[in-house]
């Protein structure tokens, strides 16, 4: 994606932790001769083999699974906090313009199954059910439950490049900075909050 340098984010720890809070993302592949897009879960996790990846899975029944094969070359888009900011809020006369955070990772996807399906299933529904009351485990499930994984296409994808933007007002000068963060905390809405909150975290 086309990231100006100033939004940029390099910060590897940082991108890290905004994949496994916003990991409900988009893969993105071509299948059949046009593109094609799901959303679901997309968890970074170390794989049985100690690499990092993104484990990931979709229904036997939605036909982007095909794709894999005939390309391996995927897009995983996450998604986090936006919000429009109004130049009303500035000093000078500007142009509105939107405050937003995402990161692409692209890669190379492959079908796992077996004990690496497993694996992958046990870190999704553990990451998943650590707050519940009474936590579902994969490993206590009877085999009659289990058989509903015949149904899925498990996958992994090694990554090959990641592109990460943080467009939170970096071009304002501190006055007008600040004033827009206020702006911002004063909205109802949780997105504008959270941008309001990532803006005074990157202007540290």
């Amino acid at each position: 994606m086309y990231i100006p340098d100033l939004y940029k984010n390099e910060n590897t720890e940082e991108i890290k932790s905004f994949i496994k809070n916003n990991s409900f993302g988009i893969l993105v592949n071509q299948t059949s001769g046009k593109l094609w897009g799901t959303h679901i879960p997309l968890e970074l996790e170390i794989n049985l083999h100690g690499k990092e990846v993104l484990f990931g899975h979709i229904s036997k029944e939605n036909p982007q699974w095909k794709g894999f094969e005939e390309n391996e070359e995927v897009l995983a888009i996450f998604s986090g906090p936006h919000s429009y900011i109004s130049s009303s809020w500035y000093d000078h006369e500007n142009v509105p313009t939107w405050n937003y955070i995402a990161v692409h990772i692209y890669g190379k996807i492959k079908i796992i199954e077996g004990n690496d399906l497993m694996f992958a299933m046990k870190k999704l529904v553990d990451k998943y059910e650590a707050k519940s009351k009474n936590p579902v485990r994969i490993e206590n499930l009877s085999d009659k439950t289990m058989r509903q994984i015949n149904g899925i296409v498990a996958f992994e994808i090694e990554i090959t490049e990641i592109q990460a933007v943080h467009k939170l007002s970096q071009n304002r000068d501190d006055k007008n900075h600040t004033v827009i963060i206020s702006e911002l905390e004063n909205q109802k809405d949780s997105n504008a909050k959270a941008i309001a909150e990532a803006m005074k975290k990157e202007r540290k």
